[in-house]
C-alpha cells in the first residue's frame, strides 16, 4: 500500500502539470559543425506556470532559440520532452493556444496588414477579431498599409498582432521588441501586462535587460546550452553580491581611491567617480574618511546587467 507521503507527492506532482504552461525535462539538441558536435540544447528543464511573465536570457549562441523551437514543436529533441498545458506542443498550436513572435521569416507581401491578419485569424478556432487584434497591437493606423512598406519596427507590431490574434493562451515572443522606438515598446509592454493579468503566459527572449527586470516575473538564464539560474530577477541580482558606489569627487587620486578598503575596482568619468565594491559599508566610511568633502553619493546594487555578466561567462556556464 503506498505511504501518505508518496500519495501527496503524487498528488502535487499531478497539479503541478495541470497548472503548468509549459514543462520540459531534459531537454537536448545536436548540429554537426564540420568535424564537431555542438550541444546547443544541453538538458534544459524549463516549468512555467499558467498566468507567469518568464524572460529567457543569454548571449548569442547561448541556445535561447533553439530552446524555443523545441518548446514549439518545430524541432524534435534528441533527448528529453516539451509539453504545452499538458500534451504535445503540435496540439497546443493547433488548437490556437499559442501564439508565437520569432525571429525568422517575413510577412507576405501585396497584402495590406488587415488582409493579412484576416487571412491568419481564418485558420484558427476561436481567433480574436479583427479590429480587436489591431487594436491590442496598436497597429489600427497601418490598417490599409501594404506590408513591404512597412518600417522595422512597424513590421514587429504587426507580427505581434499576428501572435495575439489566435487569442492565445501562451505568447512564445522571440526578441519582440527589436526595431521598435520607446513609444512602441513602452506600449507593446502595456499590452502584456494586460493579457498576464487576465491568465495569459508569456516566454520571452530579449536582449534589454531592463525589459526582464521591470516585466519578468521570472528570468532564465542560459550559458553554453544549459540554464544557469533560474528565480524572480531580484534573487538573481543578489548572486553578484557587489554593489556601486557613486560620488562626485574632482580632487582626488584614481590609486588612492581604488585602493580604498572594500574597493574592488575604480572608474572615473569626469568628476564622477564610480567604485565597484566587495563590501560597501567599509568602502563608504573609508571614503567619507580620506574624503569628506565627496557629494553626490549614490550606492546602488548589482544590476541584473551584472548578474547576466558574471552567470553567463565562460566559467560559470557549461563547457
Amino acid at each position: 500500500m503506498a505511504s501518505l507521503d508518496s500519495v501527496e507527492t503524487f498528488v502535487r506532482t499531478q497539479r503541478e502539470q495541470i497548472d503548468a504552461s509549459v514543462e520540459a525535462r531534459g531537454l537536448v539538441k545536436t548540429y554537426r559543425s564540420g568535424a564537431r558536435i555542438v550541444r546547443a540544447v544541453d538538458g534544459v528543464d524549463v516549468s512555467i506556470a499558467r498566468g507567469e511573465t518568464v524572460a529567457l536570457l543569454g548571449p548569442n549562441g547561448a541556445g535561447k532559440s533553439t530552446t524555443i523551437d523545441l518548446l514549439l514543436g518545430l524541432l524534435e529533441p534528441d533527448a528529453g520532452e516539451a509539453s504545452l498545458f499538458g500534451g504535445p506542443p503540435q496540439e497546443a498550436v493547433a488548437a490556437g493556444r499559442i501564439g508565437s513572435m520569432l525571429q525568422t521569416g517575413s510577412l507576405i507581401r501585396d497584402l495590406d496588414v488587415q488582409e493579412l491578419v484576416e487571412m491568419m485569424a481564418s485558420v484558427y478556432p476561436h481567433p480574436l477579431c479583427v479590429e480587436d487584434t489591431l487594436r491590442q497591437a496598436r497597429i489600427e493606423e497601418l490598417a490599409d498599409r501594404r506590408t513591404q512598406t512597412l518600417s522595422g519596427g512597424e513590421t514587429q507590431r504587426v507580427r505581434f498582432a499576428l501572435a495575439l490574434v489566435s487569442d492565445p493562451d501562451l505568447l512564445v515572443l522571440d526578441e519582440p521588441t527589436v526595431g521598435m522606438d520607446v513609444e512602441a515598446r513602452r506600449a507593446f509592454w502595456t499590452t502584456m501586462r494586460q493579457g498576464a493579468a487576465h491568465g495569459r503566459t508569456v516566454l520571452f527572449a530579449t536582449h534589454y535587460m531592463d525589459e526582464a527586470d521591470t516585466y519578468a516575473d521570472r528570468a532564465i538564464l542560459m550559458a553554453h546550452g544549459k540554464v544557469v539560474a533560474a528565480a524572480p530577477t531580484t534573487e538573481i541580482k543578489g548572486l553578484v553580491g557587489t554593489r556601486t558606489i557613486r560620488a562626485t569627487l574632482s580632487d582626488a587620486d584614481d590609486a588612492d581611491l581604488g585602493a580604498l578598503e572594500g574597493v574592488l575596482q575604480m572608474e572615473r568619468h569626469g568628476d564622477v567617480v564610480v567604485l565597484n565594491c566587495s563590501d560597501s559599508d567599509r568602502a563608504i566610511r573609508a571614503l567619507l574618511d580620506h574624503y569628506p568633502e565627496a557629494r553626490d553619493i549614490e550606492i546602488a546594487s548589482a544590476g541584473l546587467e551584472d548578474a547576466f555578466v558574471l552567470l553567463t561567462s565562460d566559467g560559470n556556464g557549461a563547457s
